[in-house]
């Protein structure tokens, strides 16, 4: 498939706003595409270079392709950026600067989508003291070649922005109507695989190559999540409920195959080399081949750290054992996704249960299972004793759902209540903070789009303001005055005090009392919250409200 065919295809897609519209130009795509350029068409519409399962990331921020499109273009980057305020969208902005130097361009190289990932590829893995360097000559290359259309989605597709709103369910929809099969069994593959790209190219050889997919060692998959609920609803509805402890840890996915074992982070990045202490107590819990999922938190004095202190072990990349011996790091295990080539996640909960305790010899975390409310409580009262966040409560029936937040899995905890949001924006401060970022916009996701929610201005240290500084300031993409947008990446913790209908955000939704709890290193855009998850806590808080009046 030409690249310009590809770009065609967004633009179509840009402009149609009907969901059911979207899954049907897609759906009429992908049966015409071969099987190289199926999986590299479903990840590019999506906005991806990688599968979800993949670590790699391309390494190229805004700066870099400010200074790419500048060189081709024949202006400077300041020019580039001004150009991209005015348009407020860096593809756009680079669309218009190919059109202009198109004119003078008589030699190009056709591109397609197989050959724009291979490039892509090459410069993720480009490493070392030249490896800018490299990076942007790879880039002045690819926009070179490109046509002016190519260029805004192939700007896009580098900031991981595409911006036309296709979401993974609809993309999921596309390829069981293209191909005739199942949206379940569709849903049921991407679970496994965390691939999309190659599910779509399964798709295309018929339903019998999707049922026959597992989930595989060292691919990871996408970690099951939590919603609120409250203790008594869950028991109302579900009787007999699973009551585990919250940990102020971070989560992780262990894969083992014999004496080779990996760790993977909430995000699903390699962190094997930061925790060999982590491994080597695994390694020795079991001597089967599993992929576990679990939380690591940091212990002194037999008391549990506070959440920042597992962080620096996570990001640590020199002197580790230094670092083992300032914290011990204790993993808890409480779920297993695959057993000795069996993939697992199908099973109930309390079956997955039975085959961690037989085949785990250590660090399985506690488990209440009960029907009464004042045994539930007291386990609730115990993790808080132990310093722990609080608990989940999970339904003992339920499969294990790769990277869905549903009604299985719900967390209790007494602090305010807090949401997972990006930062997408923000505004210098004033005074003695007018150096660095002073308030910011944060955003939901709703249907593969980012929602404005909110502003946050309050709970940030002097200190943290810097921290934050330093890690957008090369995400800027765009600037009016003293506000400017930010490259999606860095999400917030955000604490409030209740839930407003608005008209001033996007979302509909406004935040009461927003204020910054914590950066959020170990979790991606992808998981932060989505807009229907935060209309159904506005409806639990409009019922609270209403039976406390009552």
């Amino acid at each position: 498939m030409n690249f310009e065919d590809f770009a065609r295809a967004c633009e179509k897609l840009e402009g149609t706003s009907g969901r059911l519209d979207m899954i049907d130009i897609i759906s009429r795509i992908l049966p015409g595409l071969s099987p190289d350029d199926l999986p590299v068409f479903v990840r590019f519409i999506m906005g991806r270079i990688f599968p979800d399962w993949s670590s790699k990331k391309l390494g190229i921020g805004p700066n870099l392709l400010y200074v790419a499109i500048g060189y081709v273009a024949g202006i400077k980057k300041e020019e580039v950026i001004e150009k991209i305020n005015r348009t407020g969208d860096a593809g756009l902005a680079i669309e218009e600067l190919l059109s202009i130097k198109s004119q003078t361009t008589f030699f190009r190289e056709d591109l397609d989508i197989v050959r724009v990932y291979a490039e892509l590829i090459a410069i993720a893995d480009m490493e070392g003291k030249k490896s800018q360097r490299e990076k942007l000559q790879a880039v002045q290359r690819l926009l070179a070649n490109a046509r002016p259309i190519e260029g805004r989605y192939l700007a896009r597709i580098m900031l991981e922005e595409l911006r036309i709103g296709v979401g993974e369910g609809s993309v999921r929809d596309a390829i069981a109507k293209a191909f005739a099969v199942d949206p379940d069994l569709v849903e049921h593959a991407i679970q496994a695989l965390n691939d999309t790209g190659e599910v779509a190219r399964l798709a295309k050889l018929g339903p019998g190559a999707l049922r026959d997919v597992h989930i595989t060692l060292f691919h990871p998959v996408r970690m099951m999540l939590a919603q609120q609920g409250t203790i008594t609803d869950m028991i109302k509805e579900h009787g007999q409920i699973a009551a585990e402890y919250k940990y102020d840890g971070s989560r992780f996915q262990f894969h083992k195959r014999g004496n080779q074992a990996k760790l993977y982070s909430r995000r699903l990045e390699d962190v094997t080399g930061s925790l060999p202490d982590v491994i080597e107590k695994l390694l020795s819990a079991t001597d089967h081949d599993v992929i576990i999922d679990g939380e690591v938190i940091a212990i002194k004095d037999n008391k549990p750290m506070p959440f920042q202190s597992v962080l620096r072990r996570f990001r640590r990349r020199h002197d580790i054992a230094g670092a083992q011996d300032a914290i011990e790091i204790v993993p808890n295990i409480f779920d297993i996704l695959c057993l000795d080539g069996e993939t697992l996640i199908d099973l109930p909960l309390s079956e997955r249960r039975k085959r961690l305790e037989q085949v785990l010899k250590r660090y399985i975390a506690p488990q209440v299972v009960s029907n009464d409310p004042l045994e539930i409580e007291r386990t609730y009262k115990t993790a808080l004793d132990a310093g722990h966040e609080g608990i989940m409560i999970k339904v003992p029936a339920s499969p294990y759902s790769p990277g869905q937040r549903g009604k299985n899995w719900i967390k209790i905890k007494p602090e305010v209540d807090t949401l997972d949001l990006a930062v997408i924006g923000g505004e210098w401060g004033e005074g003695k903070r007018a150096h660095v970022f002073g308030s910011f916009l944060v955003a939901c996701q709703d249907a593969g789009k980012l929602v404005p929610l909110s502003r946050v201005a309050t709970g940030l240290s002097d200190e943290q303001l810097t921290e934050v500084y330093e890690l957008l300031k090369d995400r800027v993409i765009k600037k009016s005055g003293k506000e400017m947008s930010f490259e999606p990446g860095l999400v917030f913790e955000v604490g409030y005090s209740e839930l407003q209908t608005s008209p001033t955000y996007e979302a509909g939704f406004a935040l009461r009392f927003p204020r910054f709890i914590r950066i959020r290193v170990d979790k991606d855009v992808t998981d932060i919250e989505t807009l229907d998850s935060i209309k159904a806590r506005y409806q639990r808080q409009s019922k609270s409200a209403q039976a406390y009046q009552a």
